[in-house]
């Protein structure tokens, strides 16, 4: 790690510690017993099977020798940060910023272990009204904000350069999700490239460009991922695997019992069940056995395609200038953490 980064990390390291409650990072200390280790996961308020997990206590119930402390993060670049900082054991973050966390400089030592979801209309580019703005085409010169090293920042660069648009031809503002929403309200901003939950918010005063499934179906697609540290899933394998079921078992709830997927989920954004289904139903979420299949995540000896979808990423990114180099090959399936998957999770 060079020294810029190990002062970011110290940074980091700092603030999770002495700020848990500002904004972009805050703490769930409840239940702490100091006799126990603790395991540490960063989440977002991203309408996934994450937060079935979180709000249903089941790794608390699995792990009863450990502390479970969820720590709140407003975007996957916040999530590598900490990662670097050595302060979470599993994470969520997007494809990109995963991609981006997976190369030079940060190369950051994790592994994808599970895909919380496939991004579909969950993500989306806005266009406030009153700008005159019905086209990525009418963006040029336009302000738009986005969260910068985040999925959305990857598919607005997708975007732009799909319609032969270069970064250099908008004002990008780099806004996590709620400040978007104030800039936006203020008039500072033309345009959004957001997630969940906000993005139903600016969709009320505004006009949706573009979809990240749109972008999918165009050979771009974004995931939400979950990543854990290489060295706790190499130390303890059997908290992984808990962890993985427990995930698993979200996803089952979604597809089986939306209705109670929904509640566990409003629950944790501060939304309306109504709201939270609707929600939910906007992204793809995949069965435990599409989880393992080839096209996908795969199992031990047989890496599944999500290891090129990453390369892809990593090497868009490379040529927008975003990262030194995209990694190797053999990097990326390293990457992917499929010790002992069988056919299908949980």
């Amino acid at each position: 790690m060079t020294r810029r980064l190990r002062a970011l990390a110290a940074a980091v390291a700092v603030a999770i510690g002495l700020a848990g409650a500002a904004t972009g990072c805050a703490i769930d200390h409840s239940g702490a017993d100091a006799s126990k280790p603790t395991l540490r996961i960063a989440y977002q308020t991203l309408p996934s099977g994450d937060l079935i997990v979180k709000n249903t206590r089941w790794l608390e119930q699995e792990l009863p020798g450990y502390n479970i402390k969820w720590i709140k993060f407003d975007s996957g670049a916040d999530v590598n940060t900490a990662f670097l900082a050595g302060q979470v054991d599993f994470g969520t973050a997007g494809s990109s910023p995963v991609a981006r966390g997976l190369s030079a400089p940060l190369n950051i030592p994790y592994q994808v272990a599970f895909i919380l979801d496939v991004a579909g209309d969950n993500e989306a580019l806005v266009a406030r009204e009153g700008t005159g703005i019905d086209s990525v085409l009418a963006l040029r010169g336009k302000r738009i904000a986005t969260a910068f090293a985040s999925t959305a920042h990857y598919s607005l660069l997708a975007a732009l350069d799909r319609n032969g648009l270069s970064a250099n031809e908008v004002k990008l503002v780099d806004l996590q999700p709620q400040a978007a929403l104030a800039a936006w309200e203020r008039g500072d901003i033309d345009a959004v490239y957001t997630w969940l939950p906000t993005l139903d918010q600016l969709r009320k005063g505004g006009k949706t460009l573009l979809t990240s499934r749109e972008l999918a179906a165009a050979g771009k697609p974004t995931l939400d991922l979950g990543v854990v540290a290489t060295e706790f899933a190499k130390a303890h394998p059997d908290v992984v695997d808990i962890w993985r079921r427990a995930q698993s078992r979200a996803l089952r709830t979604i597809h089986e019992q939306p209705e109670v997927a929904a509640r566990r989920v409003a629950a944790e954004i501060g939304t309306t069940q109504a709201d939270a289904a609707q929600q939910l139903r906007q992204a793809v979420f995949l069965t435990g056995e599409q989880l393992v299949s080839r096209e996908w995540l795969g199992t031990e000896g047989a890496v599944g395609q999500l290891a090129d979808s990453l390369r892809s990423a990593a090497e868009f990114l490379a040529g927008q200038r975003q990262i030194e180099a995209a990694p190797s090959v053999e990097r990326i399936r390293e990457s992917i953490y499929v010790w002992g998957l069988p056919n299908g999770i949980g």
